[in-house]
C-alpha cells in the first residue's frame, strides 16, 4: 500500500514547493477554481468570453509562420455537410505546440475541445485549447464532473495534479471520519468523505459558484476543521506550559509603595487591574503567559515596571526586551528615572556596547547582580545567562520571531533552579476579537482600555504633498512659539531601487534647516551610533531641538509630552499600525496635537483604504480590526511571528461564527474519550506545536 502512495520521483521537488511531500497531502490541496467541461455547446450558439466544450471535425490544419510561428486548425460541426458558406467554423490556434498536437489535429479527425472563446481575425477562436481525439468511431468521453484547477508550480501540469488527487481519493483510510457524530450534527457539517469528493470531484454543476466563492457546505466543513485544529493546538500548547515549573513570586511589598509614592501620576483603574492580573499570575507555580494590550500612550510600561519590581522584591531577575535599541533605551531611561531612589540594579545590554562593556553586563546577569536587564536582541545571545530569571517582559512582542522568544525563555534553564520564567508581553497594537480568539486563544489577556487623564485628542489631517511648503511654514511658526514637531520619512537617503522618488530624511533635513532660521532642526535615523541617537533624543526631550526629522525609529516608545505636531511623509507607504503608532508620539501632554499625513497624488486602492481608516478613527481597536480586514492575519502577524498554526482556508473575520463554534467544540472535545485528538491534529498540523510554546 505504501508503495502505491509514493509521489512520482520526477515531480517530488516541484511538489515540495507547494507543501506536498506525500500523496495524502493532495487531500488538503484544494482546487483554486473549476472548469465546466460537462456542457457541450453547438458551434452556432458560441459566444465570446465563454469557456465552452465544442465537438467537431478538423477541416483544415497547417503550421503558419506569419506573423509568428503557430499551428492553426479549423473545426466545423460534426453534422455539417460543408455546403453552406455561412456554416460556423471555429479556429484553434497554438503558439507553443508539439508533434502530438499536430498529429491529433489532422484533417478529418473528430475532436472535443475546451477553452475560452475570443474574437479572432477570421471569427471565433480558442487559443491553446484542451482537446480529446475520437478513436476508432467510439464516443468521445464526456466529463461527468467539474474539472478541478489546482494551485500548481512550474513543471507540474494540471493533468498530473488531477491524476494524483484522484489517486489520493481512492485511499479510503485517509477519509476516516474523525469528528464525533454529535459534533457534526450540532454544526450541520458534511462528512469528511463527502467533503473531499465535493471539492476535488464535484458532480453538481449548479454548485460551481458556491464552490469557487467557498460558501459551499463542503468548504464550511474544511474551515471548521482547520479552526478546530488551531484551537486544539493552542490548548495543547497551554497545557504543555502548565506542566513547566515557574518561580512562585512572593513580593515583600517593600519597594513597590516607595515607587508609587514618587510617581508623578496615579494609576488608572485599567492599569491597576492589569497590575493585579500580573501579580496574581506571578504567585502561581505555572509560567505566566500574559499579553498586556493597550492603545498608544495608555501606560503599559508602568504596569510592566511594577510586575518587574515584584519579582525583584522576591529575589528574582527580570529581562526586559524591546525590538529596537532606541525603544530599549527609552525603557532603560524611564525605569532608571522611576527607580532612581530604590536599591535596584539595572543593567543595559545592547549590540552597541563595546566588547568589554558587553562582557561586564553579561557577567552581572550571570552572577545575579543585574536585577533588571534591559536590552534588545543582545539578550538572546548564548553568552547571556541568568542566575534566577523570574520574568521576561517583551515589548512589541509581535516584532520578535518565535525562535527568539523561545531562546529567551530557555535562558531560565541556566539558573540553578531551572525554572521556566514568567512571560509578560506588551502590545500597543490592539488585537481584534476574532484575531484574539483564533491566534491568541492560549494566552491570558489584560487590556488597558483607557488613557491617562489630561490627554488632548489628536486632530488628523490628510494633505497633498504638493502643499509641503505650506506645512513647513506652519511647523516653523509653531516651533517659534515653543512647540515641537516630529517629521517622519520612510527613507534615509535616495535609493535607486525605488520606482518613484520619495522625500528622504537627509534631503528634507537640509531643506528644513534652510527654511527654518532660528529654529533648531535635528536628524535621527537607525544608521546612527547609539550615543548619537541618545544625544539627539535627549536634546529633543529638553526642547533644545524643536523639529526632529526622523525615520520610523521613533515609531514606538518615544515619549516627549511637549511634542504636539507630527508630519508623516508619504503616509500611503506606511501600514495602519505604523501610522497609528507614529501618530501616538504626539498627544502625550496637555496641549492639543495635530498629525498631518502627506500623500502622493496617485494612490492605490489599498493606500486609499488605509488613509481613510486612519483619518476617520482614533480608536486603536477599530484601526486594528480594519487593518485585519485589509491585510488578513497572515500578513498582519506572519507565521514566523505568531508561532501559531496558520490558516490556509478559513478567514477569521468572515468566518467569525465558525471561530466561536470551534472554540466551544474544543472545550467539549477535551472530555470526549472517543475523539482521536492526535489523528485529527496530525491531519491538519505538522511540526507546528513547538513554536506555540512561545
Amino acid at each position: 500500500m505504501e508503495e502505491q502512495t509514493y509521489l512520482p520521483p520526477a515531480l517530488r521537488p516541484k511538489l515540495a514547493k507547494l507543501g506536498i511531500h506525500h500523496l495524502r497531502d493532495f487531500l488538503l490541496h484544494f482546487p483554486l477554481r473549476y472548469e465546466d467541461q460537462t456542457r457541450e455547446v453547438a458551434l452556432k450558439d458560441l459566444m465570446v468570453g465563454e469557456s465552452v466544450v465544442v465537438e467537431g471535425v478538423v477541416e483544415f490544419a497547417e503550421t503558419q509562420f506569419r506573423p509568428r510561428r503557430q499551428f492553426v486548425a479549423l473545426v466545423r460541426a460534426a453534422d455539417d455537410d460543408g455546403l453552406s458558406h455561412f456554416t460556423p467554423r471555429l479556429t484553434l490556434r497554438y503558439f507553443n505546440f508539439y508533434p502530438n498536437i499536430v498529429k491529433a489535429l489532422t484533417v478529418g479527425n473528430s475532436i472535443r475541445v475546451y477553452g475560452e472563446l475570443r474574437e479572432g481575425r477570421n471569427g471565433l477562436e480558442i487559443v491553446h485549447p484542451l482537446f480529446k481525439k475520437k478513436e476508432d468511431n467510439a464516443q468521445l468521453n464526456r466529463a461527468t464532473t467539474l474539472t478541478a484547477v489546482y494551485p500548481s508550480s512550474a513543471g507540474v501540469p494540471q493533468a498530473a495534479m488531477r491524476t494524483l488527487a484522484a489517486k489520493a481519493l481512492k485511499v479510503r483510510e485517509w477519509q476516516t471520519e474523525l469528528l464525533p457524530e454529535a459534533t457534526r450534527a450540532s454544526q450541520q457539517l458534511f462528512s469528511w468523505g463527502e467533503t473531499l469528493t465535493a471539492l476535488h470531484q464535484p458532480t453538481d454543476v449548479s454548485a460551481l459558484a458556491s464552490l469557487e466563492m467557498r460558501t459551499h457546505p463542503a468548504w464550511r466543513r474544511v474551515k471548521f476543521d482547520e479552526l478546530l485544529a488551531q484551537q486544539l493546538a493552542l490548548r495543547d500548547a497551554k497545557a504543555l506550559r502548565a506542566l513547566e515549573r515557574a518561580p512562585q513570586v512572593k513580593p515583600s511589598n517593600l519597594l513597590t509603595p516607595l515607587l508609587m509614592q514618587q510617581l508623578p501620576f496615579t494609576l488608572t483603574p485599567a492599569q491597576s487591574r492589569a497590575v493585579a492580573d500580573a501579580i496574581s499570575d506571578l504567585a502561581r507555580a505555572v509560567p505566566m503567559t500574559r499579553l498586556l494590550q493597550g492603545d498608544v500612550g495608555s501606560g503599559k510600561t508602568i504596569v510592566a515596571a511594577l510586575a518587574a519590581l515584584a519579582c525583584v522584591e522576591a529575589g528574582y531577575q527580570v529581562a526586559f526586551m524591546a525590538p529596537t535599541e532606541l525603544l530599549a533605551e527609552q525603557h532603560y531611561r524611564k525605569l532608571s528615572h522611576w527607580l532612581r531612589d530604590l536599591p535596584v540594579k539595572l543593567t543595559w545590554l545592547a549590540g552597541s556596547l563595546t566588547t568589554s562593556e558587553l562582557k561586564a553586563a553579561q557577567a552581572e546577569c550571570k552572577r545575579g547582580e543585574a536585577q533588571i536587564a534591559i536590552g534588545t536582541h543582545a539578550l538572546f545571545q548564548k553568552k547571556v545567562g541568568f542566575a534566577r530569571l523570574g520574568l521576561v517582559v517583551v515589548d512589541e512582542q509581535h516584532r520578535f520571531g518565535v525562535e527568539q522568544r523561545l531562546q529567551l525563555r530557555q535562558r531560565g534553564a541556566s539558573s540553578d533552579e531551572a525554572f521556566a520564567p514568567h512571560t509578560l508581553m506588551l502590545s500597543a497594537t490592539p488585537i481584534p476579537r476574532s484575531l484574539a480568539m483564533s491566534y491568541y486563544a492560549d494566552l491570558d489577556v489584560s487590556v488597558i482600555d483607557e488613557l491617562p487623564g489630561g490627554r488632548q485628542p489628536i486632530t488628523t489631517k490628510l494633505v497633498s504633498e504638493t502643499r509641503r511648503a505650506e506645512i513647513a511654514e506652519r511647523i516653523y511658526r509653531a516651533a517659534q512659539n515653543g512647540e515641537q514637531a516630529y517629521w517622519v520619512c520612510p527613507l534615509i537617503e535616495e535609493s535607486d531601487k525605488m520606482e518613484i522618488e520619495l522625500q528622504n530624511a537627509s534631503a528634507l533635513y537640509a531643506d528644513l534647516v534652510t527654511a527654518m532660521p532660528n529654529v533648531r532642526v535635528a536628524l535621527l535615523h537607525g544608521r546612527m551610533r547609539a550615543d548619537e541617537k541618545a544625544e539627539i533624543m535627549q536634546a529633543f526631550i529638553e526642547n533644545k531641538v524643536q523639529v526632529l526629522v526622523a525615520t520610523t525609529v521613533i515609531e514606538v516608545g518615544v515619549d516627549v509630552p511637549n511634542a504636539s505636531w507630527m508630519v508623516i511623509e508619504h503616509a500611503e507607504r506606511f501600514g495602519l499600525a505604523q501610522l497609528h503608532q507614529l501618530r501616538g508620539r504626539v498627544g502625550r501632554g496637555s496641549a492639543a496635537s495635530t498629525c498631518i499625513l502627506l500623500f502622493a497624488d496617485k494612490l492605490s486602492d489599498t493606500a486609499k483604504q488605509r488613509l481613510k481608516v486612519i483619518y476617520e478613527n482614533i480608536d486603536g481597536f477599530v484601526i486594528a480590526r480594519e487593518d485585519l480586514r485589509i491585510r488578513g492575519p497572515g500578513e498582519l502577524l506572519g507565521s514566523r511571528q505568531s508561532g501559531v498554526p496558520g490558516l490556509r482556508y478559513a478567514n477569521i473575520e468572515e468566518d467569525i461564527d465558525l471561530v466561536e463554534a470551534a472554540r466551544n467544540i474544543a472545550n467539549q472535545l477535551d472530555h470526549d474519550p472517543h475523539f482521536d485528538r492526535a489523528a485529527f491534529l496530525a491531519r491538519w498540523i505538522q511540526n507546528r506545536t513547538e513554536f506555540a510554546k512561545a
